[in-house]
């Protein structure tokens, strides 16, 4: 296992200064947010220009990206000619910079299983078709939400994964008990501390939450698990502290369980 930075923790910055920022935090791995509603990096700018995105994370900072945590945003048609182009040229630009791993949301609540198992049956056959490996991302607000669900929905799809984060289940009043069967079919895990209150937990600082570090590693390696821990504090959420602060001391947190 190895400690890496999501770009979400610096969105507010250009790309290139927040590469640069987490290169002067010691991190050497990158999970990449490519979100449609970004000002760094989208779907949309990758399939229309593909080498100019490619250079800008290629000659930035000495980073390496561990993961793609991609959204496409809303689609019509979710599996359309557009979608589908956008989709491609995300699997291209992974490959081109030696990820294994794509992100990508599961659709919303009350979307039927079997539509949702069509779905992504789709999306991870064309990954593996290139050698990636798709994950959906462990989120409140998505089908996710239930940890049932999840594993159900990995079991049903050949080849998918997750990209677990604890965190949604402690704010959603899950218990570890429940969300222990994941660890299995985890790709990527994203990290922050994280009270109960959904309303104002969801990120709190290092150490007044509910997270136990030491038991999620040890929970992964029982798992084998090999890749990234994912320090996630985003910028984006807005709380009585330092994001810089924070994310360095999980940083150091982390790497001392390693």
């Amino acid at each position: 296992m190895f400690v890496a930075c999501s770009s979400l923790c610096f969105s507010k910055l250009p790309l290139e200064a927040a590469l640069r920022r987490m290169a002067e935090m010691e991190f050497s791995k990158v999970d990449l947010a490519i979100h449609e509603r970004s000002d760094q990096l989208r779907p949309s700018m990758i399939a229309e220009r593909f080498e100019s995105c490619l250079h800008q994370v290629r000659h930035g900072p000495s980073l390496t990206a561990s993961g793609l945590n991609v959204d496409f945003g809303p689609f019509e048609d979710p599996l359309g000619p557009l979608f589908r182009k956008r989709f491609d040229a995300i699997c291209r630009f992974a490959k081109a910079l030696t990820v294994a791993v794509i992100t990508i949301p599961a659709s919303a609540p009350g979307t039927p299983f079997d539509a949702e198992v069509e779905r992504l049956t789709s999306l991870s056959a064309l990954a593996m078709r290139e050698g990636l490996v798709l994950t959906i991302e462990t989120d409140r607000s998505t089908l996710t939400a239930d940890p049932a669900l999840t594993a159900a929905l990995c079991q049903a799809v050949p080849g998918l994964a997750l990209t677990l984060d604890p965190s949604q289940y402690v704010v959603g009043g899950h218990s570890e008990k429940e969300v222990d069967a994941l660890y299995a079919f985890a790709q990527n895990v994203l990290l922050r501390d994280t009270g109960k209150d959904p309303e104002t937990g969801f990120q709190v600082r290092i150490g007044q939450g509910q997270i136990d570090y030491s038991r999620v590693v040890n929970l992964l390696e029982r798992s084998r698990y090999d890749r990234a821990l994912t320090v996630a504090i985003y910028d984006s959420i807005e709380g009585p502290f330092d994001t810089e602060v924070e994310v360095r001391k999980l940083k150091l947190l982390l790497e001392s369980l390693l």
